[in-house]
Formats: structure tokens, C-alpha cells, sequence
């Protein structure tokens, strides 16, 4: 059996510190969004995924992936959007089994409107309190970590 490795004052101050950061964050992200544009936070990402890919669409198993869901999260949080008229699904044409979901001009003009407000909240309470060397150094130790949780 495999001996616990209990953490120190530092780690455990990290581990604390990134939760409550996290928390917080995550809940003024969120009134955020409702109140601009009566989206979830995983919504916005959806949106901010498909703005961003080619064509503006992308195939569900890999927006999965990128805005870490599972597929029946996914499905159920594209069903939503699709109901505002913000994204369509289609058909993939180079396999019909695989599914697209499509940003549709409704749904960039919804991500323009709540984009400016996002980032305010986003700077406000995480950039501008860091130093650039700070962001480099959190960049690199998130994505390490990022990295070992796919991996497992």
C-alpha cells in the first residue's frame, strides 16, 4: 500500500489558495455573463471556441475535449444554445457520423455583446493583479498541469 505524501504548509497554503481563487472567480464569471447575456460560463466557451475555429465550427467530440465537458454535457449545453438560435449542428460532410456544431451570426453577435464585460471581470480580479513574470510563471505551471491530468 502506497504511503500518503500529506502536504506541507506551502503546498497546502497553494492548494487553499487556488480553490478559494478559483471559487470566487469562477462565481463572478458567472453573474457576469447571466446578467450581460443570460449565459453560463460553459456557454460562453462554447461560443468562444466556435468564434474562434474555422468556418466557425467544430466537430462536438473535439469542442468536448476543448472546453472540458463530457459529450452529455456538451449535447446538453448545445441543445440550449441552439434553442436561442446561437448555434446549429449540422452534419459532418467527410462523416456523417461525426456531428458539427456551427456558431450562427445570432451567436457571434451575442458573444460581441458580452466579450467586453468578460474581460473587465477577468482582468479585474485575476491580470491586473499579477505580474507579467507572475502570468508567465502561472501559464507554465497550469499547462504542466493541464498536461498530467490529460495524460492520465
Amino acid at each position: 500500500m502506497k504511503e500518503t505524501r500529506w502536504l506541507d504548509a506551502t503546498e497546502q497554503a497553494a492548494w487553499r489558495a487556488f480553490l478559494s481563487t478559483t471559487h470566487l472567480l469562477e462565481r463572478r464569471i458567472e453573474e457576469q455573463l447571466k446578467s450581460a447575456a443570460g449565459l453560463t460560463h460553459p456557454q460562453f466557451e462554447i461560443l468562444a471556441r466556435l468564434s474562434e475555429a474555422p468556418e466557425r465550427r467544430m466537430r462536438m467530440t473535439e469542442l468536448a475535449r476543448d472546453v472540458v465537458v463530457s459529450k452529455s454535457a456538451l449535447t446538453y449545453q448545445i441543445t440550449q444554445l441552439e434553442k436561442s438560435g446561437l448555434v446549429k449542428r449540422t452534419t459532418c460532410p467527410d462523416d456523417e457520423r461525426g456531428v458539427l456544431a456551427v456558431l450562427t451570426e445570432a451567436g457571434l453577435r451575442r458573444l460581441e455583446q458580452v466579450v467586453p464585460g468578460h474581460v473587465d471581470v477577468v482582468r479585474a480580479f485575476l491580470i491586473d493583479h499579477l505580474t507579467r513574470e507572475e502570468l508567465q510563471v502561472m501559464t507554465t505551471a497550469m499547462r504542466r498541469t493541464e498536461t498530467a491530468l490529460r495524460e492520465s
